[in-house]
């Protein structure tokens, strides 16, 4: 296992030879933010611009950049038609869509608000196809992803990777800078004692989701009879990495402050790439009333509810959201 690097891991896999070089790509990018992200403070490159993204957020030094790294390296793949970003409102076209081509979905920094505290980002990733020639769709369902992923910059640079029914892990080694896999048939745990949400929104919450926290909260005096932890880091990325280690659930549901906007996390390159790790690697996804890989997209950037993680605890929290819904009509 220590002597399996990335790119034998994914010669080995029977991928498209374009298909690899878009994904050492996307690894190489995520070597450079890297090191972008630890040299930051002697750079410059913390704090934020005075500029703020389609999201209306404003942009951090690091998420531009990071972007750029993105763009500039990946755009070197042949096949790769076009990149859509979180930090750039229209989708770019890099050349003409024949069929057969990929389609790179991304947020290049996610979690850039911990960078100030020097806690854990990462970068998320999902890869489409072009449906056929001249085709500048990229409005396509999370099923069609043929492969996702995200890179995690903490105390080691991780890449975490499905190009088909299993998610593999690998690491960063120092020296060498090879992605070597650590972390073989990553699997969620199905059963749970952890939640992550972010409880200064408890007031904004639906019903369903103030049962779930408060049940867990109540621990081993409540109806579950069990004591729960609660974490958020507020990086998706360093939850997600955290559920699939030890199990757990996340939580960024829609309520009554964000229902307007459609939620809070993107579909295309923060959602549906997530779900797709966690559901191969036995875990659930879901907005509480559908499957997040199930939604047909209106817009690069739409946004939706996201709980993703332990099986369990997921079925759990849609039958909340089902019975609440029932109740309604």
């Amino acid at each position: 296992m220590a002597d399996m690097t990335l790119r034998r891991y994914l010669t080995q896999s029977a991928l498209d030879p374009n298909l690899i070089f878009l994904l050492e790509d996307i690894a190489s990018s995520c070597r450079v933010i890297a090191n972008t992200v630890r040299n930051g403070a002697f750079e410059g490159n913390l704090g934020s611009t005075n500029v703020t993204n389609i999201q209306g957020e404003t942009q951090k030094t690091l998420d531009i950049l990071a972007n750029d790294e993105f763009e500039r390296i990946c755009s070197n793949s042949p096949r790769l038609a076009a990149l859509v970003s979180e930090e750039v409102e229209e989708v770019t076209w890099l050349k003409e869509p024949e069929a057969g081509d990929y389609l790179l979905y991304f947020d290049p920094l996610d979690g850039s608000s911990n960078l100030d505290v020097n806690l854990s980002v990462g970068s998320i990733f999902a890869v489409m196809q072009v449906q056929s020639d001249g085709d500048r769709n990229v409005l396509h369902s999370g099923r069609n992803q043929i492969c996702a992923g995200y890179a995690l910059y903490g105390p080691s640079t991780m890449l975490v990777l499905t190009v088909g029914d299993e998610v593999a892990g690998f690491t960063c080694q120092h020296g060498t800078a090879d992605f070597q896999l650590t972390h073989p048939d990553m699997t969620v745990p199905a059963e749970t004692a952890e939640f992550a949400i972010n409880t200064s929104r408890y007031r904004y919450w639906d019903t369903p989701i103030r049962r779930y926290v408060d049940e867990c909260v109540a621990g081993e005096d409540g109806v579950r009879q069990s004591s729960f932890n609660m974490r958020w880091t507020a990086s998706m990325v360093a939850e997600i990495h955290r559920i699939l280690i030890r199990g757990g659930v996340f939580l960024y549901p829609a309520d009554s402050n964000n229902r307007k906007a459609g939620g809070k996390l993107r579909l295309m390159y923060e959602a549906n790439p997530m779900a797709m790790i966690i559901e191969n690697a036995g875990g659930a996804a879901s907005t509480g009333l559908a499957s997040i890989m199930d939604i047909q997209p209106t817009g690069p950037h739409q946004r939706v509810p996201v709980i993703l993680g332990s099986r369990s605890e997921v079925e759990r929290l849609v039958t909340y959201h089902m019975s609440e819904s029932s109740a309604e009509q």
